[in-house]
């Protein structure tokens, strides 16, 4: 018997999740911040909508300041290493498709990212079907008070990669995201928030609070930031804007919700 009505749930939440993700790609336009707090809305409501209670629950946003970190488990467990520009790069060398993140852990329109497409990435990774390398950045720093959380972050995660354990770290400070303009989190917090997901030995905290990675990453923004294979309109012109995200060198639409699905398939790993 045809199940009409698992047919209709099916093309419901395809619409919703292609809405969500269009939602996305409005809110990640470069500089123009009006752009994308109005997108930010849209990408809350619509990401409400396809994900449900449970993953609303895990990237419910907060604003930092005292307190632990609540440890986020990722949703499948992936090797990385750390390339000497600070790039974390995660998966097999081998894997047939290389996708390329660029995103910054304050940022709420990366944030909406990880909520939708996260799970999929991870496991794609997990699975060996995609090499996946972070650019993880500090384009949003003065936007928190005080200023310097997105490469406060940024630094910890990188540290958290080169001791293996980057998928919870990353998962945590997206699902536990602080809120733009609002107060971010402090070394000690990173800190413990490393040990909490099985960091140990001292090299990871001295690497937090010494920025060993800082001037990696101021790098890799002012290289991104003047790339023009990495550059989109907006309403003020070509801009770098976070999340921005390619698949074998080429920018992917975020209005496609697909777009994982279709390079993994195109690479013949259907």
């Amino acid at each position: 018997m045809l199940d009409v009505g698992g047919a209709e749930r099916t093309a419901r939440k395809r619409k919703q999740t292609t809405q969500a993700a269009r939602a996305v790609a409005a809110a990640r336009g470069g500089n123009d911040r009006r752009n994308v707090i109005i997108g930010v809305v849209i990408v809350v409501v619509m990401a409400v909508a396809v994900i449900g209670g449970v993953l609303y629950t895990r990237n419910n946003s907060t604003s930092g300041g005292a307190g632990d970190i609540p440890v986020t488990t990722a949703h499948a467990q992936y090797p990385t290493k750390v390339e000497d520009d600070g790039t974390v790069v995660a998966g097999n060398d081998a894997a047939k498709v290389t996708v390329d993140v660029y995103e910054d852990f304050l940022c709420p329109a990366c944030g909406s990212f990880e909520k939708i497409y996260g799970e999929q990435v991870e496991k794609a990774v997990a699975d060996g079907k995609i090499k996946v390398r972070y650019h993880i950045l500090n384009l949003l720093d003065r936007y928190s008070n005080p200023a310097g959380y997105s490469l406060e972050a940024a630094n910890a995660a990188i540290a958290a990669a080169s001791t293996g354990k980057f998928p919870d770290f990353h998962a945590s400070l997206f699902a536990n995201q602080p809120k733009e303009g609002g107060k971010g989190y402090t070394q000690d917090q990173l800190v413990k928030l490393g040990q909490a997901v099985g960091i140990s030995g001292g090299d990871f905290e001295a690497a937090v609070r010494g920025g060993k990675y800082n001037e990696q990453i101021k790098k890799q923004l002012d290289a991104a930031s003047n790339n023009p294979a990495l550059q989109r309109e907006s309403a003020q012109g070509k801009s770098f804007g976070t999340p921005t995200i390619t698949v074998n060198g080429t920018m992917i639409d975020l209005q496609d919700g697909d777009w994982l699905k279709k390079a993994i398939e195109q690479s013949g790993q259907g």
